[in-house]
């Protein structure tokens, strides 16, 4: 039986759980519409920074921050479109704006859906009319979040989008990876390296792109919480990132639609004709090792 409740954790949160098997959601609107928790058997999968979460000038660290309509940095923070130069910061802004809730079901399943649309202070930066739907699916071990992008520009929507999930962890080297993809681009040093299947946790920080991702499943198990965490997505997420920093209890595993700079450089970026929509998925499940 599902219940969707409302706290204030300092920010109008929207709790959406099922006490008969402790599965439960905690999604914030107006902190970019982002997943802040979620449970499996009343266990925390994902990690948060509270402190950085509370004050509205950081951006978050934790949850699912949503990227759109970039994922990564562009050189100087800045790309050309029809001869006129924009300024847009890392990942973009979903994950900074406030969301509108616009449904919510608790019969027979669990859901919540948000909404975003272009406003004055997005068309600054990126010159499209847009509206973006994203409804978050609740079950036993799995978290389903289905997106819909709609152009309602009179000209094609160039755009690429992605997730950027921070996973909990308590000791990286109990970790294993099957990734589908044999090299990685080392997005620090701009160098390509084949991949088998280990990472260096030494390093200050790891952040790679994994290149020429042969299918749409990944996992991780997680030994020393003996769990299996899977990630599904649709083809249209040709790119997976992963980043972690030394001394914090977290990794990231990030499906993004196209690697950095693809409003540059157009490598893997979608564009929408002028009234079109485009529905997409990215699921999340666990499951006990």
């Amino acid at each position: 039986m599902f219940v969707l409740t409302l706290k204030s954790d300092p920010f109008k949160t929207y709790v959406l759980s099922n006490s008969e098997t402790g599965a439960s959601l905690e999604v914030v609107p107006e902190r970019g519409g982002m997943v802040t928790r979620w449970q499996v058997n009343g266990q925390d999968v994902l990690y948060l920074d509270a402190e950085r979460f509370a004050n509205p000038a950081l951006s978050v660290r934790g949850g699912i921050p949503i990227l759109f309509p970039i994922c990564g940095n562009l050189p100087d923070n800045t790309y050309t479109w029809e001869g006129q130069p924009y300024t847009l910061k890392q990942h973009g802004f979903a994950r900074n704006l406030p969301w509108e809730v616009t449904d919510q079901v608790t019969q027979n399943q669990g859901s919540l859906t948000l909404r975003l649309t272009s406003n004055h202070q997005t068309r600054a930066v990126y010159p499209f009319e847009f509206e973006l739907t994203f409804t978050y699916m609740l079950s036993d071990r799995a978290l389903g979040t289905h997106q819909c992008y709609t152009n309602c520009s009179a000209v094609p929507m160039p755009f690429s989008a992605g997730f950027h999930p921070y996973f909990q962890v308590s000791d990286k080297t109990k970790l294993e990876f099957d990734i589908p993809a044999t090299r990685f681009l080392d997005q620090i040093t701009k160098t390509v390296h084949p991949f088998n299947g280990n990472f260096d946790f030494d390093q200050d920080e790891i952040d790679v792109a994994f290149i020429g991702v042969s299918r749409q499943t990944a996992t991780v198990r997680d030994r020393s919480q003996a769990l299996q965490l899977q990630l599904d997505y649709s083809n249209l997420f040709s790119t997976l990132v992963f980043w972690t920093v030394k001394g914090k209890d977290y990794y990231c595993l990030e499906p993004w639609t196209a690697p950095r700079n693809a409003l540059n450089t157009g490598e893997h970026l979608l564009h929408l004709e002028p009234g079109a929509s485009l529905e997409t998925f990215f699921n999340l499940s666990v499951e006990r090792l």
